[in-house]
């Protein structure tokens, strides 16, 4: 037998980020009855199977009347391997431009394997020697910091000020290293829930001009504001630059296990003979490497549901966004009416799925397994977003796919759980 320790793999395989998803999941998995805050899965109720057939009959009329494909065309773009960077990026391109206000070459754009590839498709990329390294808005997704550790990029962590995105950068370059870029999330963000104002995105691209840094704009949630609020123009709507590599997806938008999501990468690249080309270009000849292309069926549905929209998902997920809007409201609320004397603190979002609790005593994950056994209520510790092993006294809690009532149990058992602890 062909007995390795794990000391003779890959670093990151040890890395708390890389275990993250997988506890959490296990931790769902062996407590199945315990209600789940912890989830940031899109609300399921609408999905219906016939809705795929749909989708694929749409997106084959599309190549065969718009584009002139003979049915040959059309059953090898389906049924085949297909172009690296993508077959629906033309209707990408049409979807940013009514949902965003993004105006893009559709050669600027990939079609990946979920936004999590395009994630490492792009840090591959820009890492291109020891001295380089990521900054982060923390906390942060940790989907970034594992896909950073993978292509060993180390993350420096940012604080929600700019001033803060400042100094570190000047103390990266003063210690030796290259700052490639800095990873945000705009708009309710994961894990924070909270959300940069139109004066700070305006400032945040001033200062990566004024700095040479590319801004990683991430917006799963871009489209879900409360009610009443006003959605703000994302970075890459703003960018005049091209300072803003755009990380997009359609598994909150339109279907999660389609696992389809994109990078809008039209920065240029200068080659050693004087060429000029995208960067789009050469993250497509990583991801010929990787995972060769993304399922032309996966595409198709997703393609299918954007041209039933006239490609755009705004009004496509109205009746999710209310949803969404009204459990968001509902968590909040809920915790007022269960700490009103203040001793427990929470934030409000503008929108999006996450609300985030802080507490008076570390949150780890022998709490949330405590949480599941004894009180039936799954939540994330805020641990998990934190590149650090400093006690964290908060966690989080998801509004996206659970109902009024179930919402108004797990609050109660959390609160249980809370008075309990403390």
């Amino acid at each position: 037998m062909a007995d390795l320790d794990v000391t003779d793999l890959h670093g990151s395989l040890t890395d708390r980020a890389l275990n993250s998803m997988n506890f959490l999941n296990e931790i769902a998995n062996h407590y199945p009855d315990a209600i789940s805050l912890a989830a940031g899965r899109p609300y399921e109720e609408f999905y219906a199977l016939e809705d795929l057939h749909s989708y694929l009959d749409t997106f084959s009329a599309y190549l065969r009347d718009e584009l002139g494909y003979d049915e040959a065309g059309v059953r090898r773009t389906i049924f085949q391997y297909g172009r690296t960077k993508g077959v629906i990026h033309p209707l990408v391109a049409r979807n940013l431009a009514a949902d965003e206000g993004i105006t893009v070459d559709p050669d600027a754009i990939v079609v990946t394997v979920g936004c999590q590839e395009a994630m490492v498709l792009v840090l591959r990329a820009l890492r291109a020697g020891p001295a380089d390294v990521l900054l982060a808005v923390s906390p942060s997704y940790v989907g970034i910091t594992g896909a950073a550790r993978l292509v060993d990029l180390p993350v420096l962590p940012v604080a929600g000020d700019l001033e803060d995105l400042v100094a570190v950068v000047k103390r990266a370059r003063a210690d030796g290293l290259r700052p490639r870029g800095c990873y945000v999330m705009p708009d309710f963000a994961n894990p924070s829930g909270l959300s940069l104002d139109l004066e700070t995105r305006q400032r945040l691209l001033e200062i990566a001009a004024q700095e040479d840094l590319l801004l990683l704009e991430d917006n799963p949630y871009g489209l879900f504001p409360a009610a009443g609020v006003e959605r703000v123009p994302t970075l890459k709507a703003l960018d005049t630059e091209r300072r803003v590599i755009y990380l997009g997806s359609f598994a909150k938008t339109a279907l999660p296990g389609a696992r389809v999501g994109y990078v809008v990468a039209d920065q240029t690249v200068a080659a050693p003979d004087g060429s000029v080309g995208l960067l789009a270009d050469e993250l497509s000849k990583i991801k010929s490497m990787l995972t060769v292309n993304t399922s032309a069926v996966a595409q198709a549905v997703i393609g299918g549901k954007l041209l039933q929209n006239d490609c755009s998902l705004i009004a496509a997920n109205r009746r999710e966004r209310a949803i969404y809007a009204a459990n968001l409201r509902a968590i909040t609320d809920g915790l007022a009416e269960r700490f009103p004397a203040g001793e427990i603190s929470w934030t409000v979002p503008s929108g999006g799925f996450f609300v985030v609790v802080t507490v008076p005593f570390p949150v780890d994950d022998a709490l949330l397994e405590k949480s599941a056994h004894d009180y039936g209520v799954l939540w994330t510790p805020m641990s998990h977003f934190y590149d650090t092993e400093t006690p964290i006294h908060s966690l989080r809690l998801s509004c996206s796919s659970v109902t009024p009532a179930q919402i108004d149990a797990a609050l109660n058992r959390l609160s249980a759980l809370i008075h309990d602890h403390c």
